[in-house]
């Protein structure tokens, strides 16, 4: 395709997909306004973790079809994917996707397509993009061509979805969608379903607010679980035998850049009717306080004075270096606030983002009174006890996430004790 891009956001989304379209003979101008990710990327090295983004990345600036900076270039398409967060209000920050849509106003021009890839609460096109764009004096729809297609991809397999999953375009009008379809046939391999822009974006929204209702469920049934002797894991596969029922699992809360923040548009577009929806993102909005408190009365039931806690996982889900909304950063926040001693320790964060962060799993479990698994990464669930059992002044766990063999931590000489399960037993029980 001759046409050229310019993908404004080159985070978890913006990045992979500016490599996919460089990689299939697209040029392709990236642009971010971190300074340093910008200077990363062009010199081939990563600032996010993607399975397979580092060998990709590599051709694509080696081709010469993709470069990167701080500012825009023309070209013939725009696609802007920047974050779209949560206030501390649960109201919609739409600060950036419209800081990203003025950015490039000077560099539109007639017969030009935007396409808005950030997840943003319905009528954000028509009602924030659009008011911007009309600002380059081309008629919208004829001159200039508008269209939404929502990401829809799961960290840590963003490569393999972005082909093979099925994709929603929502234009303005007809041309705009056409024109957008042709854009992702370049690698989409799954079907393409046309829609218009305001639900394309409901679509998304809705997408993500199903699953934060399941899992808020599961969170319930947990907790349940525990008040009358149940295991609501082995409850819960068991019911999804039934060919009907899909059940989540439950888990110390819900992080990431969509279930944890998406469902909050709905509230707050429609307060008076998004009852279940309100009550589901505050059951999962519950879950850090539940899990730092489960902490607490475990230790306090053992008598342990001053304990010391060490957090195992931080990023929202496994195997990936994705912090944002992260339950785990909440956990720990309340247990600190319990004035424990406290380490944390994640092996796909390279970076330490608070004091109480190591780089080293001996460091952090040295003298713990409890390990806490927040996240199911693979690096915890093929981790040894043997190997770090003797470094703990008590041997406790707590597994969150229903992640690790308890036989074998038993064996190891440990008290398992796991979210949403009653059962928590010793090897002597």
């Amino acid at each position: 395709m001759s046409k050229k891009i310019c993908i404004v956001g080159l985070g978890y989304i913006g990045l992979p997909t500016a490599v996919m379209f460089a990689n299939h003979g697209v040029k392709v101008h990236g642009v971010d306004i971190n300074e340093k990710a910008v200077e990363m990327i062009r010199n081939k090295q990563l600032h996010i973790e993607e399975n397979g983004l580092q060998e990709r990345l590599t051709k694509a600036i080696e081709s010469g079809n993709l470069t990167v900076s701080t500012q825009p270039e023309k070209a013939d398409v725009f696609i802007i994917a920047v974050p779209s967060p949560i206030n501390p209000d649960k109201t919609a920050n739409l600060d950036y996707v419209r800081s990203a849509t003025e950015a490039i106003v000077p560099f539109v021009e007639k017969g030009n397509l935007v396409i808005l890839e950030s997840t943003v609460p319905p009528r954000t096109v028509e009602d924030v993009m659009m008011p911007v764009l009309e600002k380059t004096g081309l008629e919208m729809g004829t001159d200039l061509f508008v269209s939404h297609s929502p990401e829809r991809v799961i960290p840590g397999k963003v490569f393999e979805e972005l082909v093979k999953n099925d994709r929603i375009v929502g234009g303005i009008n007809e041309e705009s969608s056409r024109m957008t379809v042709e854009l992702y046939r370049t690698f989409v391999e799954g079907e393409i379903h046309v829609t218009d822009a305001t639900t394309a974006e409901m679509v998304k929204v809705i997408e993500n607010t199903y699953r934060d209702v399941n899992i808020a469920f599961a969170n319930e049934l947990a907790k349940i679980s525990e008040k009358i002797g149940v295991n609501a894991w082995e409850a819960i596969k068991l019911a999804n035998y039934h060919p009907r029922v899909n059940i989540h699992f439950p888990g110390p809360g819900v992080g990431g850049h969509c279930i944890a923040v998406d469902p909050w548009f709905m509230v707050e577009l429609q307060p008076e009717l998004a009852k279940m929806i309100h009550l589901a993102r505050t059951t999962n909005d519950s879950m850090p306080a539940y899990t730092a408190n489960k902490v607490k009365e475990i230790l306090e039931a053992k008598g342990i004075q001053h304990p010391r806690v060490a957090a195992l996982g931080l990023a929202f889900k496994a195997n990936i270096d994705d912090m944002r909304e992260s339950p785990s950063i909440e956990v720990v926040e309340h247990i600190k606030s319990f004035n424990f001693d406290l380490s944390a320790f994640d092996p796909h964060i390279k970076e330490n983002k608070f004091e109480q962060q190591t780089q080293s799993l001996d460091e952090a479990v040295n003298h713990a009174d409890m390990l806490v698994i927040l996240t199911d990464h693979k690096y915890f669930k093929e981790l040894d006890p043997n190997s770090i059992a003797d470094k703990l002044r008590t041997k406790v766990v707590l597994d969150t996430k229903n992640c690790i063999d308890r036989e074998t931590w038993l064996k190891a000489g440990f008290e398992v004790y796991t979210l949403g399960d009653s059962k928590n037993v010793t090897l002597n029980a």
